[in-house]
């Protein structure tokens, strides 16, 4: 049917489904998420969104998260640093050695690692930029390096524990400034829950005769509760306040964005799209603020994570080195050929990522209480692996700020949900591979056939 005898019924569906198809990297990511939030949820009977478990979550998967959007810098343009790891170990080892051998002040001691972080990236991206080095290269030799400096640095010996100021600046909770009060949301969930609870069970249900016949596929043991249960109980008024007023901006913002791109006559998603993702986004920041609001208020990883977010997000998206960071991940000669100092670019991105990793490894060692010989190992995978599943191109010029944090969190519901349900080590190795397998055999397909 051609684009003039086609139906006014079947435009619409049409292009959402191209819009989609198109885009389906980034609405992907989403919705594998809170799939595999609701399954865990369900297949851990109602632990996995327990406050205290989130909480655990968050302040596992901080430093991964800050490591995540440095990585996204670099991957975006074209290259990779299989150093993160080792890097943000040892810079950890660092900060525990002046704070606690040397007695410098907790705050000068934090300014010396970030710079000294800052100083090492620059070597790196040195030598990647203006030498023309692989950053493969480079990085598995940083990796090896940095790997021995932690060893050599730490005597072989954990050094600890850090200042209770910094301990409470990275591990602590948000002060809860105007004391707690009782519950008003409980109520409302509660009866939300009893709403949703029979379609959920049947859907269970149904999940488990596709099980019967599909032997592979795990079987959910889950039984809601249907009658109304008290809701008693108290709640950080900070917390919920300041996640009500940072959800209003976010969504103020949203649509502000969308008015100026209308305006202008520039393409934008079909609005429905554009709705339930932003009223997802917003929804599931808002019960993650009101369930941590319920346990002991906004954890500080979560607020340092949500500010950077913010800062990267503003950078990638609204400035013109972010701009010119995707044109050379896109392209590197058409980049130059443009104008675009494209070692500079290349150089900063590395200065960046040590600085972050510097940054990852004091919140890693101040959760831990100490700096260890095997503090670092094995983070870059995680690092990598959230990015790709987060939808960065292997190639560059591809990726997001909120793919990569969201990649991070996939994986860490992922490490959170099997170890509670008890599966060995073993499989959880071979499951973490797979999912980022697929996730980056979905990209090269994708481009094939576009």
């Amino acid at each position: 049917m051609s684009a003039e005898t086609m139906s006014p019924a079947e435009a619409p569906r049409r292009s959402y489904a191209g819009f989609l198809k198109n885009n389906i990297r980034e609405y992907g990511m989403l919705i594998s998420l809170i799939v595999i939030m609701l399954y865990f949820q369900f297949a851990t009977d109602g632990r996995l969104f327990q406050p205290d478990n989130l909480t655990n979550i968050v302040q596992q998967r901080g430093y991964i998260v800050v490591m995540a959007l440095g990585m996204l810098m670099i991957i975006v343009a074209g290259h990779i640093d299989l150093s993160v790891g080792w890097l943000c170990g040892f810079l950890g080892a660092v900060a525990a050695i002046l704070m606690v051998d040397h007695g410098v002040p907790w705050y000068l001691a934090v300014l010396a690692t970030l710079v000294f972080g800052g100083m090492v990236g620059a070597v790196q991206g040195y030598a990647v930029a203006y030498l023309h080095i692989p950053s493969f290269i480079v990085t598995l030799a940083g990796m090896l390096i940095f790997r021995g400096l932690t060893l050599y640095v730490l005597g072989g010996r954990n050094v600890g524990p850090f200042p209770p100021e910094l301990a409470t600046l990275l591990t602590g909770f948000f002060p809860d400034l105007s004391g707690r009060m009782a519950d008003p949301i409980a109520p409302h969930l509660e009866s939300l829950r009893l709403f949703v609870a029979p379609y959920a069970l049947a859907a269970v249900e149904a999940w488990n005769r596709l099980t019967e016949s599909a032997s592979l596929l795990p079987k959910i043991e889950w039984t809601p509760v249907l009658t109304r249960q008290e809701t008693t109980g108290d709640i950080s008024s900070t917390s919920l306040g300041i996640a009500t007023v940072v959800v209003a901006m976010m969504l103020a913002n949203a649509f502000a964005a969308r008015v100026k791109l209308v305006r202008q006559d520039m393409q934008t998603e079909p609005f429905v799209f554009f709705l339930l993702k932003t009223l997802a986004i917003a929804g599931m920041l808002f019960y993650l603020a009101y369930l941590f609001a319920t346990y002991r208020g906004l954890p500080n990883v979560f607020v340092i994570m949500g500010l950077l977010i913010a800062l990267y997000s503003f950078v990638t998206t609204r400035t013109t080195v972010g701009r010119r960071v995707y044109a050379l991940g896109g392209n590197e000669k058409a980049a130059k050929l443009s104008g675009i100092n494209t070692e500079r670019l290349v150089f900063l991105a590395f200065v960046n990522m040590g600085v972050l990793s510097a940054l990852a490894g004091m919140m890693f060692a101040t959760r831990l209480g100490w700096a260890t010989p095997k503090s670092g190992d094995g983070f870059e995978l995680d690092v990598i692996a959230a990015c790709f599943i987060g939808g960065a191109s292997a190639s560059g010029g591809v990726g997001t700020v909120l793919g990569a944090v969201i990649g991070a969190f996939i994986m860490g519901v992922m490490n959170n949900g099997m170890s509670m349900m008890g599966i060995g080590i073993d499989w959880q190795f071979i499951i973490k591979g797979s999912v980022l397998f697929l996730a980056v055999f979905l990209d090269v397909y994708n481009k094939k056939k576009g």
